[in-house]
Order: C-alpha cells, then structure tokens, then sequence
C-alpha cells in the first residue's frame, strides 16, 4: 500500500514540475511557466489554473488555507493528501512574489 501510494505522489509530483515548475524550453531559451512576479510581468502572464487560484485568494475576507482554496475552486479537500498538489501551487505563487504565505501556512495576496 505505501508503495503505491508512494508512486502515486511521485507521479503527481513529476506532473506538477513538468506543468508549471521546471523552466521549459522556448526558441532555444528556458521559460519559466510562473514566472517571477515583477515590473512589466502581467497576471496574464500566469498559466490559467494559476490565475484562478489567484483569484480566489483575492476574493476571500482574509488569510485562507489550502483547504478553502480547494472548496473554493471545487476541489476534494477532505480527503488526506489531496490538497498537496494546491498546496504546491499556492507555495510556487508565494516563492515567486504573487502570494504572501503566513507563518501559520495561509495565503493571503501581496496588494
């Protein structure tokens, strides 16, 4: 069971690189699918899940937890470990300066 669950994650996670972590090469050059937050860099910029999750960040009263993001953007949560691809992408926009995670692990926006 811990084999296939451990796959399982490995999968997930290799997805995930290949989607938006890993720079991908365009006309010779690496290209980061999130791309650095900064002057001249547009939200449209953000590959569309990115920009959705975004969003409702933004739309939420305050701080939020991967969890209400998920219920938000109609994803399971309640089940263990099914928010740790969100999770990720939550981390991936707060390393790149479109979110600001807190010291208690929510997410709330930069402006």
């Amino acid at each position: 069971m811990a084999e296939r669950v451990w796959q399982r994650m490995s999968e997930q996670l290799a997805d995930e690189r290949t989607e938006a972590g890993s720079p991908v090469r365009v006309a010779g050059r690496a290209v980061r699918l999130v791309p650095d937050r900064g002057p001249g860099v547009a939200e449209s910029a953000l590959p569309a899940e990115y920009q959705r999750i975004l969003t409702a960040v933004r739309q939420a009263a305050g701080p939020v937890s991967t969890r209400q993001i998920g219920e938000v953007l109609g994803l399971v949560t309640g089940t263990r470990g099914k928010p740790e691809p969100l999770r990720g992408k939550l981390t991936k926009l707060a390393d790149r300066g479109w979110l600001h995670k807190r010291p208690d692990g929510k997410f709330t926006t930069r402006w």
